[in-house]
């Protein structure tokens, strides 16, 4: 037996369009005031940059797209693969297939650290917006600078104005932040180091991207 239609009435269509409506008005807003990147960062080099590699079917059309990548994990993850990351060819890679609307590079940052300061600016000049927090001192030594509510942040705030984000993290704490994206309709790829990535934060997502997969196309030569 086929299924019989449910028609709506007359109330509910108007209030599905006016949803639909303001959903539209919302993104074109956000697009006047955060466009895409060539407003605020020049693309040039990025626009020269070579195809690097081919995405898989699954994410041939990615509309909209965010980037959202979490500094701090993807520079373990390059050690670990002992590569040095060509953020260019990352960037044309992982925009491939979509409509770039903004790529996040979140980082602590250390404002002595001049080597940093200099790539920072590059990146800037180069694709990304970049998000810092200045880093802390522990009792040990070391050095941190935890932006995982920033991003969490901006995941949510950002999603009403693209159909794709991608996360370049494996911090399985991010697995509850992507659950709602999906909840919105917004389709969520994960990227990261296997061996460094939380099985929760897969299976969140809509679609896993394994970084050492990547390791040819993304490396700095």
């Amino acid at each position: 037996m086929n299924p019989v239609p449910i028609k709506k009435t007359a109330s509910e269509k108007s209030a599905a369009l006016g949803v639909t409506n303001r959903k539209a008005i919302d993104s074109q807003r956000w697009e006047q005031d955060f466009s895409p990147l060539s407003q605020t960062q020049p693309v040039s080099q990025i626009d020269a940059v070579e195809p690097v590699g081919q995405i898989d079917s699954a994410n041939a059309e990615r509309g909209r797209l965010i980037i959202l990548i979490d500094g701090s994990n993807l520079f373990y993850a390059a050690l670990q693969l002992g590569i040095e990351i060509d953020y260019a060819n990352l960037l044309n890679y992982l925009s491939t297939g979509g409509r770039l609307i903004r790529a996040l590079f979140y980082t602590g940052v250390d404002p002595d650290n001049d080597k940093q300061q200099g790539f920072l600016n590059w990146m800037g000049h180069n694709g990304y917006r970049v998000v810092t927090k200045k880093t802390t001192q522990l009792a040990d030594g070391s050095k941190k600078g935890n932006l995982d509510v920033e991003i969490a942040v901006d995941m949510m705030r950002l999603a009403h104005c693209c159909d794709t984000v991608i996360l370049v993290s494996g911090d399985g704490d991010f697995a509850y932040a992507v659950q709602n994206l999906l909840y919105q309709g917004v389709r969520v790829e994960v990227v990261g180091l296997r061996s460094m990535t939380s099985l929760s934060l897969i299976n969140a997502a809509d679609h896993y991207i394994d970084l050492g997969s990547l390791k040819q196309c993304i490396q700095r030569l």
